[in-house]
């Protein structure tokens, strides 16, 4: 853990370090993205035990609270388990190509705007399933098909990606949901940027899959089904989290 140290208080021998923490980037943020590029490197391997939280918390520089909400971090994604009794364990490893697609120190920030867009755009979905008008409806669909020759000539389609996002939180009939997205839009086009490279290194199956889950969405906005839109909309948007988080 000695290399853990030198990576937070920027020793010579660090790896690539998160930015400095600002406003909207905590401590915590760096030291869950110092641990997690050592899982997602082998330094610390699957399957190993992390050191106890005394000595991570003297190695890091940091304190217990800190340490315990990057642990927090890294179960809620199942990269690192807790068994009782006996400490922390690391369960899987994300996907690698995840720290080399995203910019550094932004994983965070990545994680927090996939939790917002679910509860956000699961709520526009509700809403839209029963104010949508045809026309939403039409465009909705000429979008996932314009997806749908994406993925057939492998390209990323993200900008169809983010409209049709976008379209639901319009069809929503509440200016709000717009401006909510459009706030964070840097950090949502970062986060579908990385969701759909990692899913173009996959079997097609991966994008077809992404595919069926926005089909999802739009089975239940056609039926007028507010319960099920909301339900299809977070589960693409905690899908697409899993994806990069999980492996």
């Amino acid at each position: 853990m000695a290399s853990v140290k030198k990576q937070v208080m920027g020793g010579a021998e660090a790896a690539p370090r998160p930015a400095p923490a600002g406003k909207d980037r905590t401590l915590s943020d760096q030291v869950y993205e110092t641990i997690l590029s050592m899982i997602l490197s082998g330094e610390i391997p699957v399957g190993a035990k992390l050191p106890s939280e005394h000595m991570m918390s003297d190695e890091l520089n940091v304190s217990r609270p800190v340490l315990r909400q990057a642990l927090k971090q890294l179960r809620e994604n199942g990269v690192v388990v807790s068994k009782q009794g006996s400490g922390s364990y690391v369960q899987k490893r994300p996907e690698t190509a995840a720290m080399r697609l995203a910019p550094v120190g932004s994983i965070a920030d990545i994680q927090r705007t996939f939790e917002f867009r679910a509860a956000i755009e699961g709520e526009a979905a509700y809403l839209a399933a029963e104010r949508r008008t045809k026309e939403n409806l039409a465009s909705l669909r000429a979008t996932l098909e314009a997806l749908d020759a994406c993925i057939r000539n492998g390209e990323l389609g993200v900008e169809l990606d983010e409209a049709f996002h976008e379209e639901i939180c319009e069809a929503a009939g509440n200016r709000y949901f717009a401006a909510a997205r459009v706030s964070i839009k840097p950090n949502i086009l970062m986060g579908l940027n990385l969701t759909r490279n990692l899913s173009l290194t996959k079997p097609q199956e991966r994008m077809e899959l992404v595919q069926q889950e926005h089909y999802a969405v739009l089975k239940a906005l056609e039926a007028g089904d507010q319960d099920g839109a909301r339900a299809a909309m977070r589960a693409h948007v905690e899908n697409a989290r899993n994806r990069v988080f999980k492996g």
